[in-house]
């Protein structure tokens, strides 16, 4: 037993001489002045412990109670904040106690009577914990209001549901009171998992079939009853062609006005590929339709010059408005500035001919650029979905920003003024009628990601056509979708200066004051870890870092804090919304991102060079961002997503990082908010806990919402797909997939049945298990 308890006195050493350097070091940064505290306490506790002497568990006692205190103080009772801060000490309490008898003679008793008082102790503070962490209950759904749009029950014709793209289904027969009876209809493998996985697939319904493409662009149409294949269409995309991941969200439906019954090519389906190609084929038969272009394809890189494999790509499903196809492509991010054109095109859905071409630097370009020009290089893209409006012939671009996100002083006027902004283009002149912007000068990858929901928006005056836009700042905004105007207040609030830039920061930048997802800007409290060690890490991390709160400036001499992160906000999922109830759904990510633009000759040095380059290292793990040339600027950029801690792969701010909310569509207020996501698969070291706690998780993805009154979502890092009680936030209903659900999953109705579909086919970057199943729920058959 004696030596039992020197081994402990030995480990309080050790503890106390890291949180007293550590502290010692964060307390001249400025930090709290607590670690100093508690590593001198724990450094003669540990010394006499070591001696045996009863002195050391009298001096860990009260290096305990200065910490219960401080903790309190400093967090409050909130559960998540106060785990780093007591799990550890309430662990080393115990050995404490248990040491005891090798300590007095009386040892025996004292140990029971400290046991008993531990036990007391742990239960009275789990229990006021969890009492002053139990979710706020939900308020009251608003009235039903008249369902606006075209809300979508048999068929899910296009990616967002329906045109409007409000992810809303009118199938009502699964509901809270029976969705405990879900069970597995059918599965269909695709067979296709790259090694750059994330698939993020929403399939469509349309009649009796189902059409969905692979990660690789692969076409099925499958049975909508039993999921069975009924044709395939491989377009044979090269693995060259994989950009960041190998994604296809979706694919388009499209039917053709005048065509003969029975025609060939009569109803098609349309996709964009990893290798910037647009592809048609017969929705009947799979096969390409030969009127189409080339045989059945239009290659969109035409006009932009020499393009390095994987630098351009359409991971979207494009969008038709009046019988024009519209498209933009993803850029690959952060390898050199003058990277190929964010060009916007249009081309007839029957014959592939280009209709028109937006190139915002070259307005004289209406199409296919003349000889010896090219698209311009270097601008803004669109990467994801966009929404059309076929009354008003508008599509409405969420736009990304300049090539080199997170340099800004090479850019030219234009591309300041359409970046991070939704344009309206009108597809019959192909130029823009309004747009709107989300960031001035975007240095922080804050590109748009979310499709737009369109809806008929209640105002005082009556309804208003709408488009609501959220943003990865987590601003949620509501505008006119004729104008462009704000329907709902918007406020130019002033941001920090500085950084690298200084001449190049905007003084100003919009904040919705309808709804905004964000948190509150982040300060040493908000520092997490397991343990206080680690945690105080974190704290020497945020203290050493620049961070100015939203908006804070790039910066190379030292890190900076981003928050939230690149991913959300509101990132390619979007949000759902139940017209009839006037509810919106929306997930979000919590997350902040630990940046640092790195000079050029020294990312040089690393071998940071652009895709293509053939003195290109291999790429470590690590996400976008983690090591980007930006060739062409002055800095290549360094993006810890996520911020996490070097060693455990845990993250340094507290949880959640994850949450969903419904949001009274009327007057933007929170109707209920949930930590989204489960802790079963997050622990430290990678290794999952297992545990079935809301820790709110990192989320890719979207959800649909039913008449029936049931949230569908998977979207989490838990690999649980969810169905969630509109009216209360609460999870009533769960099923584990067997890869992660980084996708939105979509409802239908066929012969009298309702089907609940999602991919499960992981992602690399979430690092969820991957998958290549489609997996569609229903009730059991009466």
């Amino acid at each position: 037993m004696s030596i039992a308890v020197r081994l402990l006195g030995a480990l309080l050493v050790l503890i106390g001489l890291v949180l007293g350097i550590g502290g010692a070091w964060l307390t001249v940064l400025g930090g709290s002045p607590y670690y100093v505290v508690a590593g001198v306490g724990l450094l003669a506790s540990g010394l006499l412990l070591a001696r045996l002497r009863f002195a050391g568990a009298v001096a860990y006692l009260a290096v305990f109670a200065v910490t219960l205190i401080w903790a309190v103080w400093e967090a409050g009772l909130d559960g998540w904040s106060l785990v780093p801060r007591l799990v550890a000490p309430l662990v080393i309490l115990l050995l404490v106690i248990l040491s005891l008898p090798a300590l007095t003679r009386h040892g025996g008793k004292s140990m029971l009577a400290s046991l008993a008082a531990f036990v007391l102790l742990v239960g009275a503070g789990g229990g006021v914990v969890a009492m002053a962490n139990r979710a706020a209950p939900a308020k009251p759904l608003p009235p039903p209001i008249a369902g606006p749009g075209r809300a979508m029950g048999s068929d899910w014709i296009a990616y967002g549901g329906s045109h409007d793209a409000q992810r809303f289904s009118a199938a009502a027969q699964i509901t809270p009171a029976n969705v405990g009876e879900l069970e597995r209809a059918w599965t269909f493998r695709t067979g296709d998992i790259p090694d750059k996985f994330g698939a993020e697939t929403t399939p469509l319904k349309i009649g009796d079939s189902v059409y969905l493409c692979s990660a690789m662009n692969k076409l099925f149409a499958l049975d909508a009853r039993d999921g069975k294949q009924r044709w395939t269409y491989d377009p044979k995309v090269s693995k060259d062609a994989i950009p960041y991941t190998a994604a296809c969200r979706g694919v388009t439906y499209f039917a053709q006005p005048d065509a003969p019954p029975g025609a060939a090519c009569a109803t098609r389906i349309i996709e964009g590929t990893l290798d910037g190609r647009l592809i048609a084929v017969d929705a009947r038969t799979g096969k390409p339709c030969p009127g189409f272009g080339r045989n059945g394809q239009v290659d969109i890189k035409l006009g932009m010059g020499q393009v390095v494999p994987g630098m351009v790509s359409i991971t979207s499903a494009p969008t038709i408005v009046r019988g024009i196809i519209v498209t933009g492509h993803q850029v690959l991010d952060g390898q050199k500035r003058w990277a190929p054109s964010g060009v916007i095109q249009g081309y007839d859905a029957v014959t592939g001919q280009m209709r028109f071409a937006w190139d915002m630097m070259a307005p004289d370009i209406s199409a296919q650029p003349p000889p010896g020009r090219t698209y311009t290089p270097g601008t803004p893209n669109m990467w994801t979905t966009a929404t059309g409006d076929e009354a008003l012939g508008l599509v409405y671009l969420p736009m990304g920003n300049s090539a080199a996100d997170y340099y800004s002083s090479l850019r030219r006027p234009a591309e300041k003024e359409w970046s991070s902004a939704l344009v309206a283009l009108d597809v019959t002149t192909g130029k823009p009628r309004w747009k709107f912007q989300t960031a001035h000068n975007d240095v922080w990858d804050y590109d748009l990601g979310s499709q737009g929901t369109l809806v008929d928006f209640p105002t005082a005056g009556g309804t208003v056509p709408a488009i609501i836009l959220p943003s990865k700042q987590g601003e949620i905004y509501v505008l006119d979708r004729a104008t462009g105007r704000p329907l709902t207040r918007v406020e130019e609030r002033p941001v920090p200066g500085g950084g690298v830039e200084p001449a190049e920061r905007a003084k100003t930048q919009p904040f919705s004051l309808y709804h905004t997802l964000a948190k509150a800007p982040l300060t040493e409290k908000d520092m997490w870890g397991m343990s206080p060690i680690d945690q105080m890490i974190c704290r020497i991390q945020f203290k050493r870092a620049v961070y100015k709160g939203p908006y804070t400036p790039p910066e190379a001499k030292a890190r900076w804090i981003q928050y939230p992160g690149y991913n959300g906000g509101s990132d390619w999922g979007g949000v759902a919304l139940d017209p009839r109830r006037g509810v919106i759904v929306a997930n979000y990510n919590d997350m902040p991102n630990y940046n640092q633009l790195i000079p050029r000759a020294v990312a040089d040095a690393k071998g940071w060079f652009p895709r293509g380059d053939p003195r290109a290292k291999p790429s470590k793990p690590g996400g976008e961002g983690a090591a980007d040339p930006q060739t062409g600027v002055p800095y290549a950029i360094a993006v810890n997503a996520g911020w996490r801690m070097p060693g455990t792969g845990m993250l340094c701010k507290k949880p959640p990082y994850g949450g969903i909310r419904a949001i009274d569509l009327k007057t933007g207020a929170t109707l209920w908010d949930r930590p989204f996501g489960t802790a079963r698969r997050n622990g430290p070291f990678g290794i999952p806990s297992m545990l079935p706690i809301d820790i709110g998780t990192p989320n890719n993805g979207g959800s649909v919402v039913t008449a029936g009154g049931l949230v569908f979502i998977a979207a989490a890092t838990d690999n649980l797909f969810r169905a969630i009680d509109i009216e209360t936030g609460k999870t009533v209903w769960s099923d584990v997939l067997p890869a992660g659900g980084q996708a939105n999953p979509m409802v239908y109705e066929q012969d009298g049945r309702q089907y609940v579909v999602i991919m499960a086919g992981g992602h690399h970057f979430m690092e969820t298990p991957a998958g290549d199943h489609v997996i569609a729920y229903a009730l059991p058959r009466r």
